[in-house]
């Protein structure tokens, strides 16, 4: 079959559908001139007008909704970057965000973590919670394991933690950027309404933190630097850089660097004698 270069998204749609096995989903599998599923087993499955779908695969009938091309991308069993993929196709532009809780890290991806021994590095999720460390972040900033899980949330510790507080060398200026960047993110991520128990808590318990959130101002979390009086180490400067997971949206990799020589050697000591 020729290619429809003016045709993006049919050409996407009959890909898909011709990889899908017609037995997985109970339709007999009998003589087919085609692989995969007929246009009408997609659109039973997908809840839409035969009609309609054969539609979208020949380029016609105008764009789709975004609930359509939902229903398709579960007819189609589409993976997260495949309906992303759809919808810019379809509408020129990605989907809404739909927020889901991570579902915790690959040893991979913590291996990446351990591999940095002087730099603390932390992965944290779109509501700030912090789900994976190396021991120079347990030795520097703070030893999650030692929290629990609902407790390891960067927010809650800068609010409400005395030792985190004292630990920033402009706390308020600290805390400002911290709000800023949390709100921009949250709302990136589309996960307003996972965050509405975290600020209505933060906002009964901190007056500052009340404050700073209807401010209602964004900031970019990209890299700047971090003063911190260390208990053990006493001042210490780190530059600090973000970054996104491929593949795990729903997480972003902190790494922060030692800025000087004699830092990073101080640090490398730390984590020694604690045994990291």
């Amino acid at each position: 079959m020729p290619i429809d270069l003016g045709n993006h998204l049919g050409t996407f749609l009959r890909d898909r559908r011709a990889r899908l096995d017609p037995a997985t989903f109970g339709f007999a599998a009998g003589r087919r001139r085609t692989p995969g599923l007929r246009r009408e087993e997609v659109a039973q499955r997908a809840n839409i007008s035969p009609t309609w779908y054969t539609w979208l695969e020949q380029g016609r009938g105008g764009a789709p909704s975004a609930e359509v091309l939902n229903r398709l991308a579960t007819g189609l069993m589409l993976t997260e970057p495949e309906r992303e993929h759809m919808f810019i196709l379809a509408l020129g532009h990605a989907p809404e965000p739909r927020y889901k809780q991570p579902e915790g890290i690959t040893p991979r991806l913590q291996r990446v973590l351990d591999a940095l021994p002087t730099s603390p590095a932390i992965l944290r999720t779109a509501t700030w919670d912090v789900v994976a460390w190396n021991a120079a972040a347990a030795a520097l900033l703070t030893d999650y394991s030692k929290l629990p899980r609902e407790k390891r949330n960067i927010l809650r510790l800068m609010f409400s933690d005395q030792r985190v507080r004292a630990a920033q060398e402009d706390w308020l200026r600290v805390a400002q950027f911290v709000v800023a960047a949390f709100r921009a993110d949250a709302a990136r991520a589309g996960a307003t309404a996972e965050i509405t128990q975290l600020v209505e808590e933060l906002s009964r318990t901190s007056p500052e933190f009340e404050a700073l959130w209807r401010n209602n101002d964004i900031a970019s979390h990209g890299d700047g630097l971090k003063r911190l009086h260390h208990p053990v180490l006493g001042p210490i400067e780190l530059e600090f850089s973000t970054f996104a997971v491929e593949g795990r949206p729903d997480l972003t990799l902190m790494i922060y660097n030692p800025s000087t020589a004699e830092t990073t050697e101080a640090v490398r000591k730390l984590v020694e004698r604690r045994g990291g």
